[in-house]
């Protein structure tokens, strides 16, 4: 289990919106894993994790709804750094990743966390139906139409000032 933490935790902070209860949700989950591994009957040791690691997520949320996230993700801790850049692209790119970030916080959690499987965890369509527990056409549908919603937020973003 321990090769998918970085994959479980970026899961579960993507879905909670915070890294401290992101922390606290993985230790959950790999409590639970490590619980019911006997429940588990070979194939994909990574998708069967993010799915533990997903359904802990959703029963913290529930438990914790409405509730707004006590620290926002550190770009810094948790981005690319690279010291090649100049000044100017440094805080172009920092705001680029901001409005990104900013852009795949507000999708509703389904949206959120498929994109996050593929875009960021990689996960074929398949491993993502089977770690959310659909079907691979609710899978396309899904990433879909959250494409369509991060395209239509970013597209508003430059004109604004600010």
């Amino acid at each position: 289990m321990l090769p998918h933490l970085d994959a479980a935790y970026n899961l579960a902070r993507w879905l909670t919106r915070d890294g401290h209860d992101a922390e606290d949700v993985v230790q959950e989950a790999f409590c639970r894993a490590f619980q019911f591994f006997d429940g588990f009957r070979g194939g994909d040791a990574r998708a069967w994790l993010l799915q533990v690691v997903r359904h802990t997520c959703y029963t913290w949320l529930e438990r914790h709804r409405g509730r707004e996230p006590a620290l926002s993700f550190d770009e810094d801790l948790h981005g690319e750094a690279s010291e090649a850049l100049n000044p100017e692209n440094l805080f172009l790119r920092r705001a680029d990743q901001e409005m990104l970030r900013e852009a795949v916080e507000a999708l509703p959690v389904p949206f959120r966390e498929v994109i996050v499987l593929r875009e960021l965890e990689g996960l074929s369509y398949q491993e993502i139906a089977a770690v959310a527990g659909i079907p691979v056409g609710t899978v396309m549908s899904r990433l879909a139409r959250a494409r369509g919603r991060l395209q239509q937020r970013l597209a508003e973003c430059p004109g604004k000032e600010g």
